[in-house]
């Protein structure tokens, strides 16, 4: 999302730096020519002082920071600097419902955190509106200083890379059995288990296959899962995918089966595709993106047989792409790049 944004930025002529804490992820390729890239080399809390010898060296007029650590340690590199650099704070989760299970102490750290990143900012974004229902209630800033702005999601590119060729046989042209698909890093939050098990009930009821695109640490787990579920020769985890769009574009159905998100991308790329989808009703994007169920189905978190259901209806009844599509219209990167422009500089039309 950051890397769409300063390809935005650069392309309406504004110079942009991208200041890299820890220079790591794959995306370095994206960085568009005449970007400025500062490596500063450490973690977060070890970065105030490169950061605040930055500030004093190029003074920006704005910093837009995209994690709420990485904002706690620009904010303190600000006052050792002495610059009058305009801070933006961009949140793209629900702290609380990632630390629902976290212990006391550690949530409590957390949240005070979070509170003094919040402060210390001019302003901060939140991606949804849960995410800025959450950001008042736990750092009690001011409302106007809080502002929605949609991911900057669509994009040329998202819909070049999903015109790559066809990556696996189920997804051709003569596949056998629709498609369902999830995205995401193997990991709790996602809960793909919930998924495969409302894959397996539906799968009892019509062919069908699912592919979960992703790796991560429950990996094991979950093929054990459809292994126990007697659903595991329809079932494919490809791992990570540099470009998961091809396998996208070409889905029957998008789940989002997560206990948690902030404004989920997957799903709003899936619309935008023209990929129909089901979600479950977790904070806090979900909702927004499906406008409250009207674009596809909310299911309660953890729920497989009514995520089952949501899938086979669905199936048998869905939505028009175009419509899809037009209710993702907000979140394409030009309009994005607008709303944040307005609050670095003030030089973009009016936030909608």
């Amino acid at each position: 999302m950051v890397l769409n944004l300063v390809a935005e930025f650069a392309e309406q002529g504004y110079p942009v730096d991208l200041v890299l804490l820890r220079d790591e992820g794959g995306h370095r390729e994206r960085i568009p020519e005449g970007v400025q890239v500062t490596r500063i080399g450490a973690s977060a809390a070890l970065a105030v002082l490169p950061l605040a010898r930055y500030l004093r060296r190029r003074r920006p007029s704005a910093l837009l920071v995209a994690k709420e650590r990485a904002g706690r340690a620009v904010a303190r590199a600000r006052a050792l600097s002495g610059v009058s650099t305009r801070l933006v704070l961009r949140l793209g989760n629900t702290a609380s419902a990632s630390l629902a299970n976290a212990p006391r102490l550690k949530r409590w750290w957390r949240l005070r955190a979070l509170r003094t990143a919040c402060r210390r900012a001019d302003t901060v974004v939140a991606v949804s509106d849960g995410v800025a229902a959450e950001v008042a209630a736990v750092s009690g800033i001011a409302p106007e200083r809080i502002r929605v702005v949609r991911n900057p999601v669509i994009t040329p590119r998202l819909h070049q890379l999903a015109e790559a060729p066809v990556p696996h046989p189920w997804l051709g042209p003569q596949r056998e059995a629709p498609v369902l698909m999830g995205i995401g890093r193997l990991r709790p939050q996602k809960d793909f288990a919930t998924l495969v098990q409302a894959f397996a009930q539906v799968r009892r009821a019509r062919a069908c296959r699912l592919i979960l695109l992703g790796e991560g640490p429950e990996r094991g787990e979950l093929e054990r899962l459809a292994e126990a579920l007697g659903v595991q020769a329809d079932v494919l985890l490809p791992g990570f995918q540099s470009n998961p769009y091809r396998w996208l574009a070409r889905a029957d159905l998008f789940v989002l089966s997560s206990a948690w998100e902030g404004s989920p991308n997957v799903l709003t790329e899936a619309l935008a595709l023209g990929v129909p989808a089901v979600a479950t009703d977790c904070p806090s994007g979900p909702r927004e993106t499906l406008q409250a169920g009207r674009v596809g189905p909310l299911v309660p978190v953890g729920d497989a047989p009514a995520l089952a259901q949501a899938i086979q209806a669905t199936l048998d009844e869905p939505p028009a792409a175009a419509h899809l599509q037009e209710a993702v219209a907000a979140y394409r990167a030009e309009l994005s790049a607008a709303r944040y422009l307005e609050l670095l500089i003030g030089d973009a039309p009016a936030c909608g």
